[in-house]
């Protein structure tokens, strides 16, 4: 079937192709060149945290975080089960454990209220992830932390230009990781960062990035030579996705003001629909700003989803479900640290669905997915 209106398309900013061309002809794309250096400065001062390093997808950046807190076998890593893999995959390859926790009915985020429980003296680090750019209830979970002596990393891949009471999401944790992938806001096709909030970690993040080498600091003329000094792989994204990424970045305010409008419309427009029938929309407190990365709703049951998701889909209109829990899937049982319950969890992902949103929805396509979805009538 061919589908008009797809759920993501990857879209320009402006100057992608030409500031591709102007890596190529600088004759270095590899890692590391001009390109990069502007994007971590760009992303250091929205995040506002000492240091950004630009790796070749969030994923990487997760496995460098494992790295940077030295995380071995008999460690557990508390993390919500509702989150992609990657979320869990980068604490399994050092040997930890992943210990699952439920989450929020409002926010979908992690349950702050469960958190205590779940810490062990085998706790090495908590991992939130601010699901659609809402922001976690930071402030319970950093206190919380802070009483037990556990780090918290940020998965901020939804989260670039949200922000918790005036925070930036992704400045709170003493790490944290943000994706570039061809679905967020700001794309590269694949890609990622690390942020570091404690300047401690700095060094050793960049000698795992080289290889396990000092190679920056010689380039700093710090050392007159760089050679092996520790652990590490090769976690650095080519000039031509910097290039590509600084565009984006660049023009950061015009595709966050087109994705706020792209939400904003869909709430106006859903919100008498929904009420009558039972479905709810994402819920943002007031305390927050998020980030306009996605627009779900939550159906009144997984029937009406799938009739919901085929509906669309009979109109040449694709809309997705999102997560399969973690603690539920295969390898969650299998390398999973899990003897509780995640039913909210459960729930919402038998009935969350996502609809299109991409930069360059017009608001044509857009009023047509919504005509498509008042005319759905949940059973």
């Amino acid at each position: 079937m061919n589908l008009r209106i797809p759920f993501n398309r990857p879209c320009f900013a402006g100057n992608e192709l030409h500031y591709i061309q102007e890596a190529i002809a600088s004759g270095k794309i590899s890692g590391d060149g001009e390109f990069t250096y502007r994007c971590q400065a760009l992303l250091q001062e929205i995040v506002g945290i000492p240091k950004v390093l630009l790796t070749t997808s969030c994923t990487h950046a997760l496995e460098m975080v494992a790295l940077l807190l030295e995380l071995s076998p008999g460690d557990e890593v508390i993390v919500p089960s509702f989150t992609f893999v990657s979320t869990v995959n980068a604490f399994l390859l050092r040997g930890a454990k992943p210990v699952f926790i439920d989450i929020r009915p409002d926010t979908l985020n992690m349950d702050e209220t469960e958190l205590e429980n779940l810490i062990t003296p085998r706790t090495k680090a908590v991992v939130v992830m601010h699901y659609a750019g809402v922001g976690c209830e930071m402030d319970s979970i950093l206190s919380i932390c802070r009483n037990h002596g556990v780090p918290v990393v940020e998965d901020n891949a939804h989260g670039l230009f949200g922000s918790y009471r005036g925070r930036p999401l992704g400045s709170m944790g003493v790490l944290s990781t943000q994706s570039f992938h061809e679905t967020k806001n700001v794309i590269c096709g694949e890609g990622g960062s690390l942020g570091i909030s404690d300047p401690a970690f700095i060094k050793r993040a960049e000698i795992i990035r080289e290889k396990g080498t000092n190679r920056a600091c010689f380039f700093r003329g710090e050392v007159d030579k760089y050679t092996w000094v520790g652990i590490g792989s090769s976690y650095l994204p080519s000039e031509v996705l910097a290039a590509f990424l600084y565009a984006q970045l660049e023009r950061a305010e015009d595709i966050q003001t087109k994705r706020r409008s792209i939400w904003e419309r869909y709430q106006e427009g859903l919100a008498a629909w929904a009420l009558s029938n039972g479905v709810r929309l994402p819920v943002v407190p007031e305390d927050r700003v998020q980030a306009y990365h996605m627009f779900h709703l939550l159906m009144p049951d997984l029937a009406n989803r799938s009739r919901f998701i085929a509906s669309l889909k009979s109109r040449g209109i694709l809309s997705v479900f999102h997560y399969v829990p973690l603690h539920s899937a295969p390898a969650g049982r299998e390398f999973g640290n899990f003897t509780g319950q995640c039913p909210v969890t459960e729930d919402v992902a038998n009935r969350l669905v996502r609809l299109p949103f991409y930069n360059d929805l017009s608001q044509e396509d857009q009023e047509e997915v919504i005509a498509a979805v008042k005319d759905f009538d949940p059973a």
